[in-house]
């Protein structure tokens, strides 16, 4: 009989080429998918809750997949855990409905972009924070982030490539946290067009540095053109902290 089997995972994406399996670069749901293969002898197709790209992190990934293993749900965490890369760990596993899909289901994605402020950056955690290093206008990056939250067209911070065909989301949430020399940004929605995060975080960066006032923000959303916003933040700063499903509370940000 099969079961469905919910992952919780967190990874530190810096040597790989995303979520998704790809031909040329090693990928975090190749090596669970080999490491399910260890455990199992079943040729597992994981279904993951976003695909992320190169170089970004994860401290609450969400994936499913269904097997006809009898290892214990609770056990596949430890189990796996033996057998695949340190930079990658689950933690929970559960059985869950057979009618689960870790992204069809997802009601809320909570990401955060963390950066280092200051002309000499940092050692101990520069591969999660991107350096900015000149001073930056905290205030007006705060009342520009404040305009994101809302129902919004957000096409004007898409990626080209994207194949999005609808580019309306909700933004539940979003906010900038100043702890000297860190700059956090937490953003709270029910989902994300291609780098829209990142352009988001490299938009208000240019806020902050006098090169766009906050105020253009809503012309940017209601004009829907890319070349008015900021550019793209490195991979590096972003982590995918949590995933929403029914019966969770979707929790305004702290």
């Amino acid at each position: 009989m099969k079961r469905n089997i919910k992952l919780t995972i967190e990874y530190d994406g810096s040597n790989y080429g995303g979520w998704q399996r790809q031909i040329n670069s090693p990928t975090i749901q190749q090596e669970l998918e080999e490491g399910l293969f260890k455990l199992t002898g079943e040729r597992i197709t994981l279904e993951g809750a976003g695909r992320t790209d190169s170089g970004v992190h994860a401290r609450g990934q969400v994936a499913n997949f269904y097997t006809g293993s009898t290892i214990p749900s609770e056990r596949f965490a430890l189990a796996l855990n033996a057998v695949i890369p340190p930079d990658i760990r689950i933690v929970h596993s559960e059985e869950v409905d057979l009618d689960f899909h870790s992204r069809f289901w997802a009601r809320a994605r909570h990401y955060r972009y963390s950066m280092v402020i200051g002309p000499y950056g940092i050692a101990i955690g520069r591969d999660y924070h991107y350096h900015v290093p000149v001073s930056l206008d905290i205030g007006a990056m705060e009342k520009a982030t404040a305009l994101f939250i809302g129902t919004h067209d957000f096409k004007a911070f898409q990626a080209s490539g994207s194949i999005a065909k609808a580019t309306i989301r909700t933004i539940y949430d979003a906010r900038l946290t100043w702890q000297d020399p860190y700059l956090y940004l937490d953003i709270l929605g029910d989902g994300f067009l291609y780098n829209m995060v990142r352009i988001i975080a490299g938009t208000l960066i240019y806020v902050g540095k006098g090169k766009l006032d906050y105020r253009s923000i809503d012309e940017i959303i209601r004009t829907g053109d890319r070349r008015l916003a900021g550019p793209t933040a490195p991979p590096h700063g972003l982590c995918l902290e949590r995933v929403y499903y029914p019966g969770e509370d979707i929790a305004l940000l702290s």
